[in-house]
């Protein structure tokens, strides 16, 4: 087996911006310190530079506040990459600033055209298949389309269920290695990680859930104390990353990049 679903060349951030504290957020739980949030995001950029991969920094998009979640704007495999189409309507066009700079990189770039919607915060790829969660930004027509599109690569999509009042399926789980997630009990009860080995967050602390696995390192947001210990003693190299204010605005370690190894 592969393990090209956790070791990538290259990734894509963008700074936040003074906007962002004006981002989605499902429950009010303060305003975001924008100065902290610029040095959390600075320390996650470096951390992954750090493995060696090339880190593309793009600036702020202060029209659209959540563009700093780069992830949810397209799905990048080794064969092209898909952009998405958001499920909230103030984030649609972050979808579009994203795609040129995938087509610098990509000879292949299909968009999800809708009437769907989609965010690749939904999405988990493994090295077996392409797991989707339904939930209130991804629905059956978008992943019915996503299907379509990644079918002639040769993958295998199978639609799960977001836990109810969760924003993305990923806010639950996280790719380890090839054999092995990262999930909230929750999340695991449903039975939707069959087959795979499971390591499940500590009670308690269900947010330490959406970690990214990204080369050799496991990037995990800081203040977990005990689900960090069960991946150390699971033998995996933990670094913990501020992320406080993007928490206030529903965000992790996989929103922030877009991780990929485009085949130019």
């Amino acid at each position: 087996m592969s393990d090209r679903s956790i070791r990538f060349t290259h990734a894509i951030t963008r700074a936040p911006g003074a906007s962002v504290t004006a981002g989605l957020r499902a429950v009010d739980t303060g305003m975001p310190d924008l100065a902290l949030m610029q040095r959390h995001h600075a320390q996650y950029v470096a951390c992954l530079r750090e493995t060696g991969a090339e880190v593309i920094e793009l600036p702020a998009l202060e029209q659209f506040p959540d563009a700093l979640f780069v992830e949810d704007t397209a799905l990048c495999l080794p064969e092209g990459a898909v952009v998405m189409r958001p499920g909230a309507p103030t984030r649609l066009g972050e979808a579009a600033q994203m795609a040129p700079h995938l087509e610098a990189l990509y000879d292949q770039v299909l968009w999800i055209k809708g009437p769907g919607t989609i965010e690749a915060g939904d999405i988990l790829t493994t090295e077996r298949e392409i797991l989707v969660g339904r939930s209130a930004r991804t629905d059956a027509l978008g992943i019915a389309e996503l299907a379509d599109l990644v079918a002639p690569w040769g993958y295998r999509l199978r639609e799960v269920i977001t836990p109810p009042g969760v924003l993305h399926f990923k806010t639950d789980c996280a790719l380890l290695d090839p054999e092995t997630i990262l999930s909230t009990a929750r999340l695991a009860d449903s039975g939707c990680f069959a087959g795979y080995k499971l390591i499940n967050t500590a009670p308690g602390e269900e947010a330490a859930a959406n970690v990214i696995r990204f080369n050799d390192r496991v990037l995990m947001p800081a203040g977990f104390p005990q689900t960090a210990e069960r991946l150390a003693a699971a033998g995996f190299d933990v670094h913990l990353i501020g992320n406080s204010e993007c928490a206030k605005l529903d965000g992790g370690m996989s929103c922030l990049s877009l991780r990929f190894s485009p085949p130019r």
